[in-house]
Protein backbone atom coordinates (compact mmCIF):
# COMPACT_ATOMS: atom_id res chain seq x y z
CA UNK A 1 0.00 0.00 0.00
CA UNK A 2 0.99 3.21 -0.78
CA UNK A 3 0.82 6.65 0.69
CA UNK A 4 -1.12 7.88 -1.81
CA UNK A 5 -3.86 5.26 -1.52
CA UNK A 6 -3.47 5.39 2.30
CA UNK A 7 -3.93 9.27 2.45
CA UNK A 8 -6.73 8.81 -0.49
CA UNK A 9 -8.49 6.29 1.99
CA UNK A 10 -7.90 8.37 4.80
CA UNK A 11 -9.28 11.22 3.29
CA UNK A 12 -12.56 9.43 1.94
CA UNK A 13 -13.23 8.50 5.32
CA UNK A 14 -13.03 11.79 6.94
CA UNK A 15 -14.90 13.30 4.12
CA UNK A 16 -17.69 10.28 4.14
CA UNK A 17 -18.01 10.22 8.47
CA UNK A 18 -18.38 14.68 7.81
CA UNK A 19 -21.38 13.66 5.49
CA UNK A 20 -22.70 11.25 7.39
CA UNK A 21 -22.74 12.76 10.56
CA UNK A 22 -24.11 16.55 9.60
CA UNK A 23 -28.12 15.47 9.08
CA UNK A 24 -28.79 14.28 12.58
CA UNK A 25 -26.03 17.31 14.16
CA UNK A 26 -27.89 19.70 12.77
CA UNK A 27 -30.90 18.49 13.55
CA UNK A 28 -30.25 18.01 17.21
CA UNK A 29 -28.82 21.68 17.20
CA UNK A 30 -32.21 22.86 15.78
CA UNK A 31 -34.19 21.22 18.16
CA UNK A 32 -31.76 22.22 20.80
CA UNK A 33 -31.61 25.54 19.94
CA UNK A 34 -35.93 25.51 19.84
CA UNK A 35 -36.17 24.27 23.03
CA UNK A 36 -33.77 26.20 24.75
CA UNK A 37 -35.56 29.29 23.42
CA UNK A 38 -39.04 27.88 24.83
CA UNK A 39 -36.81 27.77 28.21
CA UNK A 40 -36.08 30.89 28.24
CA UNK A 41 -39.65 32.26 27.40
CA UNK A 42 -41.04 30.01 29.93
CA UNK A 43 -38.68 30.18 32.87
CA UNK A 44 -39.18 26.37 32.80
CA UNK A 45 -35.43 24.79 33.30
CA UNK A 46 -36.15 21.00 33.28
CA UNK A 47 -33.71 18.79 31.86
CA UNK A 48 -35.97 16.15 30.47
CA UNK A 49 -37.72 18.72 28.16
CA UNK A 50 -34.38 19.07 26.68
CA UNK A 51 -33.55 15.56 26.26
CA UNK A 52 -36.17 13.95 25.19
CA UNK A 53 -37.34 15.68 22.23
CA UNK A 54 -33.94 15.83 21.37
CA UNK A 55 -33.52 12.08 21.26
CA UNK A 56 -36.93 11.13 19.17
CA UNK A 57 -35.80 13.97 16.47
CA UNK A 58 -32.33 12.47 15.82
CA UNK A 59 -33.88 8.76 15.93
CA UNK A 60 -36.54 10.24 13.18
CA UNK A 61 -33.98 11.78 11.04
CA UNK A 62 -31.68 8.19 10.99
CA UNK A 63 -34.79 6.33 10.27
CA UNK A 64 -35.47 8.41 7.38
CA UNK A 65 -32.17 9.09 6.31
CA UNK A 66 -30.51 5.79 6.98
CA UNK A 67 -30.90 4.06 3.84
CA UNK A 68 -29.07 6.90 2.13
CA UNK A 69 -26.28 6.58 5.13
CA UNK A 70 -26.09 2.44 4.79
CA UNK A 71 -25.26 3.14 0.75
CA UNK A 72 -22.61 6.08 1.53
CA UNK A 73 -20.83 3.47 3.68
CA UNK A 74 -21.32 0.34 1.49
CA UNK A 75 -19.95 2.26 -1.31
CA UNK A 76 -16.73 2.94 0.57
CA UNK A 77 -16.33 0.04 1.83
CA UNK A 78 -16.49 -1.12 -1.92
CA UNK A 79 -14.34 1.61 -2.96
CA UNK A 80 -11.64 0.28 -0.10
CA UNK A 81 -11.72 -3.64 -1.17
CA UNK A 82 -11.21 -2.66 -5.01
CA UNK A 83 -8.48 -0.34 -4.70
CA UNK A 84 -6.52 -3.22 -1.97
CA UNK A 85 -7.65 -6.12 -4.56
CA UNK A 86 -5.76 -3.90 -7.45
CA UNK A 87 -2.48 -3.52 -5.36
CA UNK A 88 -2.94 -7.34 -5.08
Amino acid sequence: MTVDVFLDIMTEGVQLIITVITPPLLVSLAIGLLIGIFQAVTQIHEQTLMFAPRVLAIFITLMVMGGWIFQKMIDYAKDILEKYFQMI
